[in-house]
């Protein structure tokens, strides 16, 4: 009998990003959408390659294809199809191992709070600790000095 083929072909894995899979991540379950094809085994080797880390588990599940409707015309016969079934790995990691998933996003959320903070201390007139002293002025005398200049510009008009 022939050997199998062991080489593994990498593939583009990313973990899902879902409210669920962040939930998992704190019994260190990473969750992967995989070709329906792939065994656990083989799932497992590609993971371990991919990110240098050691699986310990793989749970899998194939959730089945939504339906959908479809009809060729206005007086042919509708139908019903189903979209195509989607496998998704379940990957426990040895203690200590970790894929970083949400930390971009993570990251990005902070520079949200901390932008939206600064324009709500300005809306409010308060000074925000981040700021430097130079650009520290308040909502009031932001719109006093454009009322100024409106002024100004009205008058060489009238002129």
């Amino acid at each position: 009998m022939a050997e199998k083929n062991t080489e593994i072909k990498l593939h583009l894995l990313e973990p899902r990003a879902t409210e669920k899979s962040y939930l998992e991540q704190t019994n260190r379950i990473y969750v992967f959408p995989v070709k329906r094809t792939m065994g656990k085994q083989e799932i497992a080797k590609m993971i371990e390659k991919e990110f240098n880390v050691t699986v310990t588990d793989v749970r899998t599940l194939i959730r089945n294809g939504k339906k959908t409707k479809f009809s060729k015309g206005k007086h042919a016969y509708p139908g019903i199809t189903h979209r195509q079934d989607k496998k998704f790995a379940y990957v426990r990691l040895k203690k200590g191992d970790s894929i970083k998933v949400f930390d971009d996003a993570n990251e990005r959320e902070e520079e949200k709070r901390s932008l939206s903070s600064r324009v709500r201390a300005a809306a409010s007139g308060a000074k925000h600790q981040d700021e430097p002293e130079e650009t520290k002025t308040s909502a009031k005398e932001a719109k006093a000095e454009q009322k100024a200049k409106a002024d100004k510009n009205a008058g060489k008009e009238n002129k």
